[in-house]
């Protein structure tokens, strides 16, 4: 949804219907960990919208430790167009999906040239560091289903 930009369609306790664009629906922990969203309390979801098709290829690919009901490791969702160009989010890397622009725009350079960007400035510890790794072989792997 990230990818897509989807927008969350929330209603209040008093009835008052409200969008929040998914880019600003997942929050960073900052000093609340236990808050994973924006979404008020007492609010409740009742629709996500999606834009109109991007068209493009899309591929989205979930690497996790085992098969079934697993949180993904690292996942990579993204949208290529016929003349290399497109759109890249990532899960797994982020306490929330995480999609950079100015990353984008280096898709027809190759995935590492992507992760490179959309990682600059990232802080791994040596328990997460093998991610970044994982990342860029995750893109290069969808980036080749989307060019088939």
């Amino acid at each position: 949804m990230r990818l897509l930009d989807a927008e969350v369609e929330t209603v209040t306790a008093t009835g008052e219907a409200k969008t929040i664009p998914i880019a600003d629906f997942h929050r960073l922990p900052g000093d609340q960990p236990h808050i994973d969203t924006t979404l008020p309390p007492g609010d409740l979801i009742t629709a996500v919208t999606l834009p109109r098709p991007l068209g493009g290829a899309h591929v989205y690919r979930k690497v996790r430790d085992r098969a079934s009901y697993a949180f993904a490791l690292v996942s990579v969702a993204t949208v290529v167009q016929s003349d290399g160009s497109g759109r890249v989010a990532f899960g797994g890397l982020a306490h929330k999906p995480w999609r950079v622009e100015k990353a984008e725009a280096a898709l027809t350079q190759g995935a590492k040239a992507v992760v490179d960007l959309a990682l600059a400035g990232a802080r791994a510890t040596d328990q997460n560091r093998f991610k970044m790794t994982l990342a860029e072989r995750t893109l290069a792997a969808a980036l080749s289903d989307a060019r088939r």
